[in-house]
């Protein structure tokens, strides 16, 4: 079978060197894909924008592909699912109305107060100086988020007013473009976060392993907001009472929701929670694919066939999908660039990946290129160092090995991911 893979990041880096594994697969297009996914077996990369929805429509009428996936939000948001659909081409993912739930966090927010989906208070403007007036209001802590896509970015967790002001300042005045003319401000909560992923095919859903992200880039959870610097899976704050709470509570109310209002979601389903000292969840976000770098570490504990899995979700029997995990655990530590997530790297050569792969590590690229035959950092998040292990312990103790092995000049990673789970 060829599938076309769209895409060109970690995530979906881990996604071809998982899907390459599938006896049935004889060929992974990847569109544009990276200088690493070109070194995995079957995968070939092609130079299609994932932006460019009819170029990819027209390229998996063409060469006979018997399943697309979407890798990166935008497509999705940008309606891909929806023209494929129009030209009978299987593709994975949700309609663009469905999307909303990630490209609007307003149209999110409204959604989940519709239909009792548990989630923080909240508040929406599109003027700076009633959003202001709001701060002085409610104080801080304080959560401001950009209403639109801002790749992982577009969210400011405020201790104080003063810092709560020029986030609402610095989006208005254009820090994420068309993002951030309208922004969401919500009643910080406290607790532990955790990423719960579902495969979901109409009102059947099927939950993935557990995992926990680490959004801010500094040791201790300290420092600005990313998209992520790392993850690991499971993830001890989803206890099986939490997991419970979450599907019956929380996932299958949404996707029936969605359903009952005319989208109906096939996809991934990422619901970002938190979790209180009394095991309550509340969502902080959906994204509607897979985590960046949740898919990482997810991908090496996967021990079933991941297309066969989309395959059933796609065709509505979902209930006949099997879905086996390792039982140990797995964790990936992402390197980015110093100056990450202000700026990015480009052109800097790295070096150490070979080291840092013999010791039982996988690297995934996310944010790389070739310049002539050197391989050269491209973006903010470069590399993504994942080790599967029987316990987190030694599964972090392989990762940070490994990505101590790989360097470029201005190459920093978090020398903590787990720490709550070892902790």
């Amino acid at each position: 079978m060829h599938l076309l893979l769209i895409g060109g990041g970690g995530r979906e880096h881990a996604m071809a060197w998982k899907l390459a594994q599938s006896a049935s697969v004889t060929r992974i297009s990847v569109a544009p894909g990276n200088p690493g996914m070109q070194l995995e077996n079957k995968v070939h990369c092609i130079d299609i924008d994932s932006n460019d929805i009819e170029a990819l429509a027209v390229f998996a009428s063409t060469h006979h592909v018997h399943l697309s996936i979407v890798g990166p939000e935008a497509p999705l948001v940008g309606g891909i699912v929806d023209l494929f659909k129009e030209r009978n081409l299987r593709i994975f993912g949700p309609s663009a109305q469905a999307a909303q739930l990630e490209g609007s966090k307003a149209f999110a927010k409204d959604f989940m107060a519709r239909n009792n989906i548990p989630t923080a208070s909240y508040a929406t403007f599109t003027n700076a100086d009633e959003a202001i007036a709001y701060i002085h209001q409610h104080g801080a802590p304080i959560v401001i988020k950009a209403d639109g896509l801002a790749a992982g970015k577009g969210v400011v967790v405020a201790f104080d007013t003063t810092q709560a002001i020029e986030a609402i300042q610095s989006m208005f005045d254009g820090q994420f473009g068309e993002a951030g003319s309208q922004v969401v401000i919500e009643q910080f909560l406290e607790g532990e976060e955790a990423s719960f992923i579902v495969v979901v095919s109409g009102r059947q859903c099927l939950a993935l392993a557990t995992s926990q992200d680490h959004k801010a880039r500094d040791v201790g959870d300290l420092g600005p907001n990313t998209g992520g610097m790392g993850a690991y899976s499971p993830a001890p704050v989803v206890t099986a009472t939490v997991h419970e709470h979450v599907m019956s509570d929380i996932v299958q109310p949404t996707i029936n929701a969605l359903a009952d209002e005319g989208m109906p979601f096939t996809g991934y389903l990422y619901v970002g929670l938190m979790i209180d000292s009394k095991h309550n969840a509340s969502v902080v976000e959906f994204n509607v694919r897979l985590g960046d770098p949740e898919t990482q570490p997810l991908m090496m504990r996967m021990q079933s066939d991941l297309l066969a899995l989309l395959d059933h979700a796609v065709d509505e029997s979902l209930e006949q999908a099997d879905v086996q995990w390792h039982e140990g655990a797995a964790i990936g530590v992402v390197l980015a660039a110093g100056n990450y997530p202000e700026g990015s790297s480009k052109g800097a050569a790295i070096t150490g990946i070979e080291e840092a792969e013999t010791n039982g590590c996988k690297v995934f690229h996310a944010g790389t290129c070739l310049n002539n035959d050197t391989l050269v950092t491209n973006g903010g998040r470069v590399l993504c160092a994942t080790a599967i292990g029987s316990t987190l312990e030694q599964a972090k103790a392989t990762a940070d090995k490994a990505a101590s092995c790989i360097q470029w000049e201005g190459v920093r990673y978090r020398s903590d991911i787990g720490h709550r789970a070892i902790k």
